[in-house]
This record gives structure tokens, sequence and C-alpha cells, in this order.
């Protein structure tokens, strides 16, 4: 069969070759619904020329992509010069996207969490260079060594020795584990690398972060956040949470392709046991207010005039400077060659880079049916914010690069021509790679076994158990801890099968091979997604699942 394979959720990877997701994007299928525009704060004319045409272009990009709905807000001088809405917040109903309307912002929560850690540091509650033992003795990685040296500062900079996305399936899709029971299962993942050697973006250790600031400030994570940046800041409508939005809230619908075609909403995700890696929800306008604090060095809108501050200009250097630094790829397309930046690295909750000559602090955000990405530029006192209800990243990188090159005074590119060239060369890749393997299928091969043995319980040193199953004639698949795993297995070839989720919208069946001993019992069981731009988070081929053998005094 073809099968058209298409874009993961971005995740807060943002860029293992600091593209940005440049290449992982959906290409059209039909055109998204129009809606109205909303709440701009300031005079077309605030705007530069570059930029007079821009509702016609950010809906240029929610058609490519097929974007149902995009909120923007640009900041400049410490002035709102554009919160906007452009489409819809669901698919095939009338409620338009606005300013205020709520986005799952996810990976952009990482800042979030690096500013709550300065912070409790300034209050003297902490130090950035203090050992995670200190705060949580019962705290282990897999490395000894590791162990003892992993500094608060080490959570939020990429560079622990962890591979990329390592440990996801402790929380993605949702899970029934608690946030210590999550990081307590840390011991059992293995390294990739040796420590602080080397980028690999990981999302586990900002769950140790969100341990940390609840035993140092003693208060939950999302009490900490609304008390002390969202109400200070004036977000007033943020949320830490799914869990907190109530019905008939001004909130975005995520949409995700399912079977890689057709675009359909996707429930909210709750990620709460990992809120501090990405489970913030706001909106263009209250996110408006925090890029200007962040321009602002930490400084807070006067009020009394006094100044007050969220945090000091020294924590916020720190914050945005380079840890990590990371290798720089090639563009996918020719197209692409003006966003090669010079340098790039990742800070605290921050990637770093330039672009056209000027030094860029940023992040993206992937949820289910929802990207993001938010940059500023600092030494122009410029912030822009894309908030997309689809899983896009072509989309809020073409209005991003629109927007900065307004202010850098450069000639309009066509962006979204650009990302579209490189969404059709990514689905070129994948479409290839299946027919690698459908090239490379022996179809006459049969299992090893009866399929009733390969029923039973598998498990996995950190995830838990994943169990096989014999149900009405099909092989069934189901992680133990994870609602959304479930699916049929298929034979593939040989002692290969394939797992097709139930939940369609997931875009990550796998490959499931099972490894037999000399004697023909089943000694090991491994998976890999077969799509090669399945989500980073569904780390299948980590997993290193054995049977769990029955105690005969317990059968």
């Amino acid at each position: 069969m073809s099968q058209r394979i298409l874009s993961p959720r971005l995740a807060g990877c943002a860029a293992l070759f600091v593209f940005a997701s440049t290449a992982w994007a959906q290409p059209p299928i039909a055109p998204p619904g129009a809606a109205p525009e909303m709440a701009v704060t300031a005079k077309a004319d605030a705007l530069p020329p570059q930029l007079q045409d821009f509702q016609a272009y950010v809906d240029s990009a929610r058609k490519q992509f097929d974007v149902p709905g995009i909120a923007v807000a640009i900041v400049k001088d410490g002035k709102v010069v554009m919160e906007q809405g452009f489409g819809l917040r669901e698919q095939g109903k009338p409620q338009p996207v606005d300013a205020r309307t709520l986005f799952a912002i996810a990976s952009n929560t990482k800042a979030f969490t690096a500013a709550s850690l300065q912070m409790l540091a300034e209050q003297g509650k902490l130090k950035m260079d203090d050992r995670v033992i200190d705060h949580l003795p019962w705290f282990q990685m897999s490395d000894p060594y590791v162990t003892r040296e992993m500094r608060i500062r080490d959570l939020l900079a990429h560079r622990s020795g962890l591979g990329l996305g390592a440990g996801d399936l402790l929380y993605w899709p949702p899970t029934s584990y608690t946030t210590k029971e999550v990081v307590q299962r840390l011991r059992e993942v293995p390294l990739a690398t040796s420590f602080r050697s080397a980028y690999a973006y990981d999302n586990i250790l900002f769950a140790v972060a969100t341990l940390v600031i609840e035993q140092v400030s003693g208060q939950s994570y999302a009490d900490f956040i609304r008390n002390n940046i969202f109400k200070p800041v004036g977000m007033d409508e943020s949320l830490v949470d799914m869990t907190y939005l109530k019905p008939g809230m001004d909130t975005a619908i995520g949409h995700a392709k399912f079977n890689f075609k057709e675009l359909k909403p996707v429930p909210p995700m709750a990620w709460s046991n990992n809120p501090g890696a990405g489970g913030i929800y706001a909106s263009a306008h209250d996110l408006a207010k925090w890029m200007n604090v962040q321009l602002a060095g930490g400084r807070l809108p006067d009020v009394d005039g006094k100044e007050h501050r969220l945090f000091k200009e020294e924590s916020q250097k720190q914050m945005w400077s380079m840890l990590t630094p990371m290798k720089i790829g090639e563009p996918p397309v020719p197209e692409l060659a003006a966003v090669k930046p010079n340098f790039a690295g990742y800070g605290e909750g921050w990637f770093l880079s330039d672009y056209r000559g000027q030094r860029l602090v940023w992040h993206t955000g992937g949820w289910p049916g929802m990207v993001s990405r938010l940059t500023l530029v600092p030494e122009l006192k410029l912030g822009v914010v894309v908030l997309t209800n689809q899983e896009s990243g072509a989309a809020f990188n073409a209005v991003t690069y629109r927007v900065l090159d307004a202010y850098l005074g450069k000639d309009k590119t066509d962006w979204v021509a650009a990302y579209a060239a490189a969404v059709k060369k990514s689905e070129g890749k994948a479409d290839d790679s299946w027919k690698k393997h459908e090239a490379a299928r022996d179809k006459n091969s049969q299992p090893s076994l009866p399929l009733a043995k390969y029923a039973g319980s598998y498990r996995d040193p950190w995830y838990g158990d994943v169990v096989v199953s014999q149900e009405g004639g099909k092989m069934r698949l189901r992680f133990s801890k994870t609602a959304q795993l479930v699916g049929t297995m298929e034979p593939w070839q040989h002692d290969t099968f394939i797992v097709r989720w139930d939940d369609r919208s997931l875009n990550a069946d796998a490959f499931v091979t099972f490894s037999l001993d000399a004697d023909g019992a089943i000694r090991e069981v491994r998976m890999q997604p077969i799509s090669p731009l399945t989500d980073f988070s569904f780390d299948f081929q980590d997993l290193r699942l054995t049977p769990v053998k029955v105690d005969s005094k317990e059968g």
C-alpha cells in the first residue's frame, strides 16, 4: 500500500539542526474555513510597510498548510504592535480565533520553568549550581557519577547524556504515573552519551525541575507559576494545565491528520505529570505581556512609580547564555538557505541562534493538534509569537520569518512557498522510507510461533509493562500505563508485526519484533516507529521488553 507519512507535533524539540521544524509540516488538503480577524491593538500604519498585507499572508499560510486558526502577537519597544486572530478555533464551527484565544503552548512552558528556578535562586532558596540531590535526595540517574554531579542548571540545558526524548513514554501520551514516579524511573533510563558532552533534547528533566520548584517553594508547580509569574505579569487568562479549562472558554481545539490524511479535531491532552516541560495554555494577548517582560530584562510594567521586577537582569543573562552548543545542519531545500544560523545552542529554557545578523532567543512548542513559536530579538526589542491549532511547523515559521524580515528592513520572501517546498521534500523522503520497507519485506514468511505463543506480559525496566493478548481472533497490544496506546498487531514478516493504534491521530504505528532464544522461547521484544516523521516522544526504540515470568506459586 502507499502510506502518506506527514508531520508529527513539534514538541518543543524545535530543531535538532536549528531549522525549527522547517520540513515537518502538513501539506494542504482543503482550505480552512474563513473567519474574521479579531482585536488588532495597533493601527495598520503602526506596522512596517512589508506587513501591510499581513492578513492576506497569514491566510495564505493557513490555506497552504491546512491550519484552521492562527493567533499572532508582535511587540516592539515595549508596546504591543499587534495581537490578532485569524481563522477558526475549530474546523467547521463558526467561533473565530482572537487575541485572547487560549492555545496549548507546550514546550514554550520551559522558559517559565527556567524563570521560576532563577526567581527561587534570587530568594536564596536554592542556587543554580546546587546538586539536584541537595533538594531531592532520592533522585537517581542510571550513572552514579551523573546522579552526584547533576546541577539545577543542568536540568534546563539538554546536556545530561540522555538521548533524544528519552523517557517520554512515561507521560506522552498521558500515563497514570505521578510526577514523582516518572522521576524515580529515571534511574532505569540509559544514557546515550557522556555527561555534558552533547546536545539532546529531553522533557523528562523538566519533570525533575518541577519537583525541585515544588520542594523549595512549598507550593505546587501550578500555584507557583500562577502566583509568581502569571499574576505579576498580568497573564490573567493563562492556565498551567488543561484540567483548568472550562466549557465555554475561548479555547482553540487542536487538529491532526487522522491516518495521515483527514484533518480532524483532537481532544485536549492533560500533561499533569510533567507540567514544567509543557503544560501551559496561554493566549497571544497574554504572551505579548510575557515577551515585553523578557525584552525588558525582567522589569515589570511601572504601576506606582517604582521599579518592580519579575527577575533580575543578571538572572536573564544566565537564562540567555549558551550552555549547550548545537550542530548546524544544512537547510532541507535551497529556498531556506537564509534561515541557516552562524551559531546555535541552548541556554536555560531557550534556544539561541542568529538570523540576518541579529541574535534570536526563541522556542517552539508542540502538542497533539497544536504547535507554536515564540521569538525574541533582544537588540531590536522585538518579539513575535505565533500560535496554531494544527501540527504545522511550516505555518508558524513562515509567519515568524515574514515578521522578522519586515522589522529588519529586508525584502519580502515568500516563506510560504519556501516551507511548502521543504514539506514536499520531507513527504517524498517519508514515502521512500515506506517503499524501502515494502521492498525488503518477505511476504511469504510466517511467524515462527503460533500467534497464541506471542501473548503475554513484557516488561521494560523504565516504562513498565506492555501486554500482548488474543481477542476475538486479533492480536492486541496495550501499554499498561497509557490508555491511548492500544492497538491491533498484524504480521509483517517473520517474527515482526505492525501495531496500528486505535487512536488514528497519533501517527505513531510501529514495528514490533520478537527475538527467540535457541529453544524457540521469546527472549526480547523491540519496537521501532515505522515513519521517520513520527514524533520523537514516541521513543519505542528505547524499550527493552522481556517476558514477565509468572511465579508458579501465584499461577
